[in-house]
């Protein structure tokens, strides 16, 4: 593949920054060929990095000895460099000489030391001659020609973006286990009452494993087993419609995130044990199937904090006292 390089117009005053962007044009055109050829399944064609690499060092020669326009010696090791870690050995021989030199370049005899031996492994003659000459410098890989280091990331950035991932990966389990009416339903009732639907759904997997005809003990009724106490409350008739169960479900879930301001541990736990059980104990309460069911919410959620609508109701009174006891 041949790379057509527009010709741009060069004024005396901007030459040197107009030969900049051409010798700029030359990578972008070869590296965009290069990325619609693996986009569209070819591999390269023979030769391809032997033309940018000639490319390269011919305009890096140019630039070095001012052949037709104004020396930039500077550039032309960027150049050089650029062809040598493409690994061609007269670019590695020619930046390793300007190091040696201080041709342009600060003289760097590790850098140069390291170029000469690269070349020189490549069968470049003069290359042993110029090592010689640097009297035993030892090798230091230039920084131009290493790769650059990965991005830092936030230790706890990364674990929330792996504890998001783990829990997409859990609804997604969770909603392909389960009865398809149930999930759709859930899927678009959800987000009316800012509720993650992966919430309300480990809600219901944990009370009623989707059996919208269940019935507790206790008298809790239908998917989210609402007892009748709640039922009535947001204004629930028949807790045995799953319509109508999820829709007060999702209720009781937006006042419970108001009143926990999103903590989504003290949600499940107030959900399965009451939220008066939830202030007298200052938190999870230590009961063996409350603290069950909080671990299996939030597996499935992931995230401990939920975002809750503060016009719902006021938060409990007694909310920073559980914060504070939960502090170590």
């Amino acid at each position: 593949m041949k790379y057509v390089i527009p010709r741009l117009p060069v004024r005396a005053a901007g030459r040197g920054a107009a030969l900049r962007v051409l010798a700029g044009t030359v990578l972008l055109v070869a590296a965009a060929a290069a990325q619609a050829m693996a986009a569209s399944g070819q591999a390269a064609a023979p030769g391809a990095d032997e033309e940018l690499v000639a490319m390269l060092r011919a305009d890096a020669q140019r630039h070095e000895t001012g052949n037709g326009l104004p020396r930039d010696p500077g550039f032309a090791a960027a150049l050089y460099c650029r062809a040598a870690k493409l690994g061609d050995a007269e670019s590695q021989f020619h930046l390793g000489w300007m190091y040696a030199h201080g041709r342009g370049v600060e003289r760097q005899d590790g850098w140069a030391a390291w170029l000469f031996e690269a070349a020189a492994a490549q069968g470049i003659p003069q290359a042993p001659n110029q090592l010689r000459l640097l009297g035993g410098a030892a090798p230091v890989q230039p920084e131009c020609l290493k790769d650059p280091p990965p991005p830092m990331v936030d230790p706890a950035v990364a674990a929330a973006a792996e504890a998001a991932a783990a829990s997409a990966a859990a609804i997604e389990r969770l909603k392909a286990s389960s009865p398809q009416p149930i999930v759709e339903m859930v899927m678009k009732m959800a987000p009316e009452f800012d509720v993650n639907p992966g919430l309300a759904l480990a809600i219901i997997k944990a009370e009623s494993n989707f059996d919208a005809q269940a019935l507790s003990p206790k008298n809790a009724m239908g998917l989210m087993q609402l007892i009748p106490e709640t039922a009535e409350r947001f204004r629930v008739k028949n807790a045995f419609d799953p319509k109508q169960n999820i829709r007060g479900g999702l209720a009781y879930l937006r006042w419970l995130l108001a009143y926990f301001e999103g903590d989504v541990s003290l949600v499940a736990a107030a959900y399965n044990a009451g939220e008066g059980t939830v202030e007298r104990y200052q938190g999870v309460p230590p009961y063996n199937e409350t603290r069950a069911y909080v671990k299996r919410v939030l597996g499935v959620v992931g995230a401990l904090a939920h975002p809750f609508d503060a016009r719902v109701t006021q938060p409990s009174p007694r909310l920073q006292k559980i914060r504070t006891a939960a502090q170590p």
